[in-house]
């Protein structure tokens, strides 16, 4: 049996530390959303007894190092079942890019094998599974648009973002997550306003999402080429731009299309990795 699954990357529209816990982990308040650009994850039963990685990007392990291969190792620990798995990663989302794009195969490969092996597991047991693998977990297999808070796996459905298009554009040079956690506890960050962010989120108010976003992140991550990325998103009409996670992609969201596409060429004189995609409203998701 053999099934395929949509993983979505997704996109930080506000990301604030609100503190460090004593496990060492920080306590997150997190607006995400998901977005049309996915990874395609396919899975079928083995006729050998294991899991069998393979990816179609070289630069990323095909070993039990993959966040992929720790989910359906996950996966077979909870449930009791025996592995015989074959996991193949189509791999579309640029990889250490602050899009969640080995979460979002994570979360794939969760949801996946519940639909494989009929185990009908609740989407919150799903969520618990992911999120012993990744804090971006849950929120891959959930979608859409969430308040994600502390370390991930408290989550909760907000309304959906108004149709929209998102432009990406991720620089070649990468950024060290742990380095920019590090940077941040050092720092005295400025706290962007997640009491009226939350609020205009409630109400589906764009203009006020678009006016109260914010990532902390960007007070401590030196990302090349971030100010002209957003310079000539701002020339193009964005009503929001800023970097997603710990970076370095930098996104913007546009009402017109014809901006939104305008400026993805005017990106891509300067900038490898430009796409243009809109919101959805799901996460990891069976398509075949």
């Amino acid at each position: 049996m053999k099934l395929t699954v949509d993983a979505p990357a997704k996109i930080n529209l506000f990301l604030d530390i609100v503190g460090r816990l004593d496990n060492g982990y920080h306590s997150l308040f997190m607006i995400m959303q998901s977005v049309a650009l996915s990874d395609k994850i396919t899975l079928e039963k083995s006729e050998k007894k294991g899991i069998f990685l393979s990816c179609s990007e070289p630069r990323l392990p095909s070993d039990k190092s993959n966040i992929a291969y720790k989910a359906a190792a996950a996966f077979y620990e909870h449930t009791g079942i025996e592995p015989e798995i074959k996991i193949d990663i189509e791999k579309r989302i640029p990889f250490a890019a602050g899009l969640a794009g080995g979460s979002a195969d994570a979360a794939a490969v969760i949801a996946g094998l519940n639909a494989l092996y009929k185990t009908d597991l609740s989407r919150s047991e799903l969520c618990e599974i992911g999120l012993t693998v990744g804090s971006d977990v849950p929120f891959c297999i959930e979608g859409g648009t969430c308040l994600s808070q502390n370390t991930g796996g408290v989550l909760s459905r907000l309304k959906p973002l108004k149709a929209c298009y998102i432009v990406l554009a991720k620089p070649e040079a990468g950024v060290s997550t742990a380095g920019a956690y590090e940077a941040a506890d050092k720092t005295y960050l400025y706290r962007p306003d997640s009491m009226r962010m939350l609020d205009a989120c409630e109400k589906g108010d764009f203009e006020a999402m678009c006016k109260y976003a914010g990532n902390v992140f960007e007070q401590v991550v030196e990302v090349i080429d971030r100010v002209e990325f957003k310079r000539i998103m701002r020339k193009h009409g964005c009503s929001l731009c800023q970097m997603s996670g710990s970076g370095p992609t930098v996104f913007g969201l546009f009402e017109s299309r014809e901006n939104a596409e305008s400026c993805a060429e005017e990106l891509k004189k300067i900038c490898k990795d430009v796409f243009v995609t809109v919101p959805v409203e799901h996460g990891a998701a069976v398509t075949e």
